[in-house]
C-alpha cells in the first residue's frame, strides 16, 4: 500500500511539472487559452459589415443632400380623396312617375331621357291656354273693326260740321243782308226776324256738331286703348301657353350632362314633389381630388405645380395631376359649426386648406378611379422656393414705407 501511494504521488508531481492540471472534461484547471472570435475567424463577415456600414453612411448622405435640393419642397397628406361635381336629378313639376328608362350605375349622355311624368294635366293646361290665345287674338280683331267704325264716324262727323259751317255762313249773310233793308223800312221786321233765328239755329247745330266731332276724336282714342289692351291679353296668354309648354316638356327629365346614373331611388307610380331627388349623375371624365393639407405645408403651393399621385384602389400605382385652385379658407369655416375661437378655453389646432388637384390619368386609370377613393398626394413646390425671400424682402419694404409715413 505505502508502495502505490507513492507511485501516485510521483505521478502528481510530474503532471504539475508538465503543464497546468486539466479537469476530466477536457478545460483548464487553471488559466485557460484564449480561442479566436468570429470575426477573427471569418474575416469575410468582417469586410462586410464595414461595407454594410459605408453603404449606410453613403446612403445617409445621399438622403440628406437629396432632401436639401429637393425632399424639403416635397408636401405630402394622405387626408385626399376623388372627388366629382355630380348633378342631382329632380323633377321641376310634381306628379305620377310614368316611365323610368335608367338603372343604376348605366351610362347615359347629355340630353339623354331619364324618366317621364304623367303629362295629362300638363297637356290640358297648354289646350287652355291656347284657347285664351285665340279668344285675345279674337278680341282684338274686334277692337279694330269697331275702331275702323269709329274712324269712318269720325269722317261723317267732320262733313256735318263742314256743312253745318256754311249753313251758319249762309244765314249770316242773310241777316246782314236784310239789316240795312229792314232798317230803311224796305223789308219787314218779321223778315229779319225769321232770318236772325234761322242764323241762330244754324250756329247751334253748328256748335253740336263741332262737339260730335270732338267725342267721335275721343271715342277714336278710347278704341285704340282697348286694341292696346286687347293686344297686353294675347301677350299675357301667350305667356302662359309658353309656360304650360314648359311645363309639358319638363315631365321629361333629361341628363344634363356626361356620367353615370348613381344612387337612384325614382319608381315607376311613385309620386314626387318638385326637387324631389330621383338619381344622381356622376360624370366620369371630371374627376379632381380634394387634398386637405396643413396650414404649414401651404406656404410654397402655387396653382399650376406638379403632383404625384398614390391612389389605393390602383395597387399604389402613381399617376400624375397638377393643382387646380386652393379653397378660400380653411375646412373649418365652411363646416356646419365653424370654431367660435373667441369663446371658451383656446386649444390652437393646425388648420387645413383643401387643395383641388387635377388627375392626368388615361382611360385605363378612370375605368377603377370613383368619388370617394382614398389617395396619397405629393406635391412638388420646388417651383416657388424664392417666394418665402420675396415675402420677407415685400414686408421689409412695407416696414420702411410705414416708417416713413409715421415720420411725415
Amino acid at each position: 500500500m505505502a508502495n502505490r501511494d507513492d507511485i501516485e504521488a510521483e505521478e502528481h508531481a510530474t503532471d504539475r511539472k508538465d503543464g497546468p492540471i486539466r479537469d476530466e472534461d477536457g478545460g483548464d484547471g487553471g488559466s485557460a487559452v484564449k480561442k479566436p472570435g468570429l470575426l477573427e475567424r471569418q474575416p469575410l463577415i468582417r469586410y462586410l459589415l464595414i461595407a454594410a456600414l459605408i453603404a449606410g453612411v453613403v446612403v445617409a448622405a445621399l438622403w440628406y443632400a437629396d432632401y436639401r435640393e429637393r425632399g424639403q419642397y416635397r408636401q405630402s397628406t394622405n387626408n385626399a380623396y376623388v372627388r366629382a361635381d355630380f348633378v342631382t336629378v329632380a323633377p321641376k313639376l310634381g306628379g305620377y312617375v310614368e316611365r323610368v328608362l335608367v338603372s343604376d350605375n348605366q351610362p347615359v349622355r347629355r340630353g339623354q331621357l331619364l324618366t317621364v311624368l304623367d303629362s295629362r294635366d300638363y297637356r290640358a293646361s297648354v289646350d287652355q291656354a291656347r284657347a285664351q290665345v285665340a279668344v285675345a287674338d279674337a278680341g282684338i280683331r274686334t277692337a279694330r273693326s269697331a275702331l275702323d267704325e269709329q274712324r269712318a264716324a269720325l269722317v261723317q262727323s267732320d262733313a256735318q260740321v263742314a256743312a253745318a259751317k256754311v249753313a251758319v255762313d249762309a244765314a249770316e249773310t242773310e241777316v246782314r243782308r236784310y239789316e240795312p233793308l229792314a232798317r230803311s223800312g224796305a223789308e219787314s221786321r218779321e223778315r229779319l226776324a225769321g232770318l236772325v233765328l234761322e242764323r241762330d239755329r244754324a250756329l247751334a247745330n253748328l256748335r253740336a256738331q263741332r262737339a260730335a266731332s270732338v267725342a267721335g276724336k275721343r271715342a277714336l282714342d278710347t278704341q285704340g286703348a282697348r286694341i292696346g289692351q286687347a293686344v297686353a291679353q294675347r301677350e299675357t296668354a301667350r305667356a302662359q301657353l309658353a309656360r304650360a309648354s314648359t311645363d309639358l316638356g319638363a315631365v321629361e327629365i333629361r341628363s344634363s350632362i356626361d356620367g353615370v346614373v348613381a344612387d337612384k331611388s325614382v319608381r315607376v307610380g311613385q309620386f314626387v314633389q318638385p326637387a324631389t331627388k330621383l338619381m344622381s349623375i356622376v360624370p366620369e371624365n371630371q374627376l379632381y381630388i380634394e387634398a386637405n393639407f396643413k396650414e404649414t405645408q401651404v406656404a410654397l403651393m402655387r396653382v399650376g405645380q406638379p403632383v404625384t399621385i398614390k391612389v389605393d384602389a390602383l395597387d399604389g400605382a402613381e399617376l400624375r395631376g397638377r393643382i387646380e385652385s386652393f379653397a378660400p379658407g380653411t375646412g373649418a369655416q365652411f363646416s356646419v359649426l365653424p370654431p367660435e375661437n373667441a369663446t371658451g378655453n383656446f386649444t390652437k389646432i393646425v388648420q387645413r386648406v383643401p387643395v383641388r388637384i387635377g388627375i392626368e390619368a388615361g382611360p385605363e386609370a378612370r375605368k377603377v378611379l370613383r368619388p370617394g377613393l382614398s389617395v396619397e398626394v405629393t406635391v412638388d413646390t420646388i417651383g416657388a422656393k424664392g417666394s418665402r425671400k420675396r415675402i420677407e424682402d415685400e414686408a421689409e419694404r412695407m416696414r420702411r414705407v410705414g416708417a416713413q409715413v409715421s415720420r411725415q
